[in-house]
């Protein structure tokens, strides 16, 4: 386990900005003398971090942070798997309408949820808020396997889509912080498609709980519900090891802290690199000068989002909106396709929901060094093309009926095979290509306005569409997630930032940079 303390990480309401061992002492401007945001300290722990060889450490990052993106594959999943259980009178009678109301209950509460915690995120620091917002998952996630009527049920989605949202901002920004920059892509890329893991896991409790053979189905689906927090519970345990964000504590005035935790994560990898690099620092990288700030005031962000940076924020908004879209507006409604056009038990939904998310999990794993070493743009920009001209053929197959639901599911298999690529690489640009001062709060932003325009929308449409009972209707729905996939794809590949194997602070110049 780590060598350094959790607590130390944790302690910084009562620690105050002192000179880092490390690194050049703070000075104070003349006439500013006694205001944190006035210091200044030099330091290389960015380049430290980006030096150490991939190991456990790394590893338990990964998967403590990183199940976020399984938990969040499992609600969907299972709202989407349940929704027949969930129509029936055995279950809260729910019409297509209200299923669908839920589905948009939940991003919107993802939404909202992103948008306050992400602000939290980049003020309190990274480990603070990913505790809370795990709380608020589990407590809510719970409360819906306990539903008594259609509005209980909205409300908790809503509660467990604040948590997920929450999570997203707190977690991606950190998993980008710590893992070295030669990793970040593919590693984020199988992070991110670890999503179906969890779309897997509540395929396979939905064919196990939902069958009167196993359960009684009304006592089956509120226990579904249970899975997640039961996966939350653990995963409480492995984040009290995992330190506050060395990039943050530096950049907020708590320069010695930063430099215990990186000196406790250097002294892990003690094997395969010298002692006195672990004494001293590991990376041989150039130093920085920043001037330590408390907090960064919403103008500043929004000069830096809508001026400085008008381009990127284009880009990462046409990625997200393109990717919401297309995902939440195809699987949110999948199970509805499957029980309403080809008559599948819902107890069977499951069965095609394992394949589908096979084919999400393997594109990031196989495609993800791409990213690192082809690079950004051309990767982001050719998965998200091939993505819509395959959904654009898989539209017209399902609008002229030429595709049995084993055929629809294969079909999905290989549309999402790259689209998971593309989807995924949507959420490392947004964490990457914009300064660490607002990094919570810009992942928050792309992620909020994409899934208010792409998702929200989407099962709204696709629910009404399917209540109206026509392939051509649901067609016209595809052809519009792939034009917009296009459109996204021609942004990237004028305005996309090649990323790869840079340093975070390399990618996009700190606020808090000194020349």
């Amino acid at each position: 386990m780590a060598q350094y303390s959790p607590q130390a990480a944790s302690d910084i309401d009562s620690a105050r900005p002192v000179p880092c061992p490390h690194s050049s002492p703070p000075r104070q401007s003349a006439g500013i003398a006694g205001r944190r945001s006035t210091a200044i300290v030099e330091t290389d722990i960015p380049s430290r971090l980006d030096a150490l060889p991939f190991g456990h450490f790394h590893l338990l990052v990964i998967v403590g942070l990183g199940v976020t993106w399984i938990l969040d594959g499992l609600e969907v999943t299972l709202a989407g798997s349940l929704s027949g259980e969930l129509m029936a009178r055995s279950g809260l009678g729910l019409s297509n309408a209200q299923i669908g109301l839920a589905g948009s209950a939940y991003l919107s509460g993802a939404v909202f949820g992103a948008f306050l915690f992400g602000w939290l995120t980049d003020r309190l620091g990274r480990k603070k808020l990913f505790s809370i917002t795990l709380a608020i998952y589990l407590f809510a996630t719970a409360a819906t396997g306990l539903s008594w009527n259609a509005w209980s049920f909205v409300l908790f989605r809503f509660l467990t889509g604040a948590g997920i949202g929450g999570e997203y901002t707190a977690i991606n920004s950190t998993i980008q912080e710590l893992i070295p920059a030669r990793l970040r892509g593919w590693t984020d890329l199988a992070i991110n498609g670890s999503f179906w893991l969890g779309a897997a896991m509540g395929a396979g409790a939905s064919i196990v709980l939902l069958n009167p053979a196993f359960i009684d189905p009304e006592l089956g689906w509120r226990l579904a519900f249970l899975i997640g927090a039961t996966i939350g519970l653990i995963i409480v345990i492995i984040r009290l090891w995992i330190p506050e964000s060395p990039r943050w504590l530096v950049t907020h005035g708590f320069a010695q802290t930063a430099e215990q935790v990186v000196r406790g994560i250097e002294a892990q990898f003690a094997r395969l690199i010298s002692p006195r690099a672990v004494t001293e620092g590991a990376g041989e990288g150039p130093w920085m000068r920043l001037r330590m700030r408390d907090h960064t005031p919403l103008r500043e962000v929004a000069r830096t989002l809508f001026a400085t940076h008008r381009r990127r924020t284009l880009v990462g908004l046409s990625l997200m909106a393109a990717q919401a879209f297309f995902y939440n507006a195809i699987f949110f409604t999948y199970a509805l396709v499957l029980t309403d056009f080809y008559g599948t038990r819902p107890e069977h939904v499951g069965w095609y929901i394992l394949p589908f998310a096979a084919g999400n999990v393997l594109g990031p794993l196989l495609l993800g060094r791409l990213f690192d070493t082809i690079g950004r743009k051309t990767m982001i920009a050719s998965t998200y093309a091939l993505s819509a001209v395959l959904l654009a053929i898989v539209a017209y197959l399902f609008r002229m009926n030429l595709l049995s639901a084993p055929q629809l599911t294969m079909a999905w298999m290989i549309v999402f095979f790259f689209a998971s690529a593309a989807a995924s690489s949507a959420y490392l640009t947004i964490s990457e290509i914009f300064p660490l001062e607002l990094r919570a709060l810009a992942i928050a932003f792309f992620y909020a306005i994409g899934t208010a325009l792409g998702g929200v929308a989407g099962p709204l449409l696709f629910g009404m569409l399917i209540n109206a009972g026509a392939r051509s209707g649901i067609a016209v729905g595809y052809w519009i997630g792939a034009a917009m996939m296009v459109g996204a794809a021609a942004v990237e590949a004028v305005w996309g930032v090649a990323a790869e194997r840079k340093p975070l602070e390399t990618v996009s110049r700190p606020l808090a940079l000194i020349d």
